[in-house]
């Protein structure tokens, strides 16, 4: 595609968009800084009529946490929505199992969002065993989850990235526990429920009232948020403010419906 072809198909997702998914670190800020003139950008997005919800694979974390971030760099809007893969997994449970003891391997914080979505947690006896990003994870609670992949009780994960974006060294996330719990149970997860993969959209989509077609997904990793995008049959945007480059963009076979340099681009669009 050339310069001018994408500009046109930018033009062409930004007009036909009602909701946009946005990835948060390398797409709105990298860390603590925003990227741009993003705060003009979000406004000017709300102004034209344009639904904002943060999509986040990162369950480690509430909605509530990340609202408090979001609020104190100054981009926060009661009409914006934050949806991690934490809420996909509640909201998917309560769907495909209601009323089962759920052994959830996660934050304290997650624990207390899951019960307040009606999910039953147990340490013992439980129906389904719960991989999520646990910041707190022990030998203990793996050897649990361990145990229960081993005696065929259902095992459902958050999502499926190997590593966590930080600072000098990426730590473990749930895609390396879910190498480690596979080299000793034998087993994969059921179901992953966050990017690139269906249950997050499918509940995002039903949650907003939206068709698939008037949602875009934008973010700055193509095997992440532009494979969710494709996966789903939303439109997407990858931009060139984070973990990809120009290069890489034309490298990936995860190919997105439009390249911007970030997401402040879509302005010129509205």
């Amino acid at each position: 595609m050339n310069a001018d072809e994408n500009r046109a198909k930018l033009a062409e997702i930004v007009r036909n968009t009602r909701v946009f998914l946005l990835d948060m670190d390398g797409t709105v800020y990298i860390e603590d800084e925003l990227i741009g003139d993003m705060k003009n950008t979000l406004s000017a997005l709300r102004r034209a009529g344009k639904r904002l919800v943060y999509c986040t694979n990162n369950s480690s974390k509430t909605a509530a946490e990340y609202q408090k971030k979001l609020a104190r760099l100054g981009i926060w809007s009661e009409e914006d929505l934050v949806y991690t893969s934490g809420i996909a997994t509640a909201e998917y449970l309560k769907e495909f199992y209601p009323g089962k003891r759920v052994y959830l391997v996660g934050t304290d914080a997650l624990k207390g969002e899951f019960s307040d979505a009606g999910i039953a947690l147990a340490e013992e006896d439980a129906d389904v065993g719960v991989l999520a990003y646990d910041t707190t994870l022990t030998f203990e609670k793996l050897v649990k989850l361990n145990r229960m992949i081993v005696k065929g009780r259902p095992y459902i994960a958050t999502h499926p990235d190997a590593v966590c974006p930080a600072k000098d060294v990426f730590p473990p996330d749930v895609g390396s526990f879910i190498e480690l719990l596979h080299c000793s149970s034998g087993k994969y997860p059921d179901v992953i429920c966050g990017k690139p993969y269906k249950v997050m959209g499918e509940r995002i989509a039903r949650r907003l009232g939206v068709a698939a077609k008037e949602i875009c997904m934008v973010g700055d990793r193509p095997h992440t948020d532009i494979r969710f995008a494709n996966n789903n049959e939303f439109a997407s945007v990858l931009v060139l403010s984070g973990e990809t480059d120009t290069e890489a963009a034309e490298r990936t076979p995860d190919r997105a419906g439009a390249v911007a340099d970030s997401l402040n681009s879509l302005t010129v669009f509205l």
